[in-house]
């Protein structure tokens, strides 16, 4: 049974794709565990098919946070018995890199994202040089990766001659979920995090007729409190922090609209293909999406989503009271979203990622 081991920074109750893929390759017979932080206010670890270690850290923001949480990462995987390590993003990648020469195991990467182009990173040019540095000195050594669309491969091959993989982060077929009543609300779930367009959704919901709940946290959280405070939206905008996600699949399906909005800001949102916009599709909930390739490129295919080409106030009101007021429009992207995730669902996508750790481990 190869022993495979996930580094991730994120508490892993709440990391979704991971609970995916590391359930996956258990049920498919490999030894897993996954790795990642343990915060002062961190729920109890469920139980799951595979193994997890949360690592404390007394620092838990900022440089010294990456720098301890590296660290012991390193010394903790170093006395583990493996047969190949992946690092999940660039925040991961040095202990796994060194690890994985010096035990001479297979080292994958697992890229989410283009790391260095998010917005949080490409607008701080001190920081974008340290992770840029980083990404050049270890990725081009990673003889395996995926990442989780064509785009993002094509530009690690242009940048680095590699060839990536592709294993999108989609959601589990469910169809009970069919058969949740909706509620006249607005749903946005995952990353509170910069570049996902909150400066312009909050003011745009002085326009809107509904309420809108956001689940999650992140990095702009407490800018995210400052703008609802700043537009007295407070009867309107409910922060509802994160939610384990069994009790989100629940939630989601109970949305009338949801958004998946992101700045044009860095290469890293206009190729993503984040977690939510398959969410919603499996919970058959219509959402306003961003009119970016891969969001473009899949509801060409199944008209799930109305979409928008700018993330303006304006725009964002006029589509959200549009899915509001066109009852008709409403319906036709809901049914739409019924049968699209027939095919759009990880039970037909874990066959690429079980493929692929399988073609590992024959080598």
């Amino acid at each position: 049974m190869p022993v495979l081991y996930f580094t991730v920074t994120t508490d892993l109750t709440y990391d979704q794709r991971m609970i995916r893929i590391c359930t996956s390759l258990a049920n498919a017979g490999y030894d897993v565990t996954l790795v990642g932080r343990k915060k002062r206010d961190s729920a109890p670890i469920a139980a799951m098919p595979y193994k997890q270690k949360r690592i404390p850290c007394f620092f838990e923001t900022g440089k010294m946070f990456y720098l301890e949480y590296n660290l012991r990462l390193f010394f903790y995987l170093l006395f583990k018995k493996m047969d190949g390590i992946c690092a999940i993003d660039l925040d991961t990648i040095l202990p796994v890199y060194y690890v994985s020469r010096l035990k001479k195991v297979k080292r994958i990467y697992d890229a989410h994202e283009l790391f260095c182009e998010m917005k949080e990173i490409v607008t701080r040019p001190n920081i974008y040089k340290a992770w840029k540095y980083i990404e050049r000195k270890t990725v081009p050594h990673f003889k395996y990766g995926y990442t989780v669309n064509q785009p993002i491969a094509d530009e690690f091959r242009k940048m680095y001659g590699s060839d990536f993989g592709i294993i999108r982060s989609i959601a589990l077929y469910d169809a009970s979920l069919q058969q949740k009543e909706k509620e006249k609300f607005i749903l946005y779930q995952g990353a509170v995090n910069e570049g996902r367009s909150f400066e312009t959704l909050i003011p745009a919901m002085l326009q809107v007729n509904a309420k809108l709940k956001i689940y999650g946290k992140g990095n702009f959280f407490e800018q995210v409190k400052q703008l609802i405070k700043d537009y007295k939206v407070e009867d309107k905008v409910e922060l509802l922090g994160f939610v384990v996600p069994q009790e989100l699949k629940q939630i989601t399906p109970q949305a009338y609209i949801a958004v998946t909005l992101f700045e044009q800001t860095g290469l890293n949102q206009f190729y993503s293909l984040s977690n939510r916009f398959f969410d919603y599709i499996m919970a058959a909930v219509p959402q306003v999406c961003v009119n970016y390739p891969e969001y473009k490129t899949i509801n060409d295919a199944h008209n799930i989503a109305l979409m928008i080409d700018n993330t303006s106030i304006e725009t964002i009101a006029d589509a959200l009271n549009r899915l509001l007021n066109d009852q008709s429009l409403h319906e036709h992207l809901r049914q739409n979203c019924v049968i699209a995730r027939g095919l759009l669902n990880w039970q037909e996508e874990e066959k690429i990622l079980i493929e692929f750790y399988k073609r590992i481990s024959d080598q």
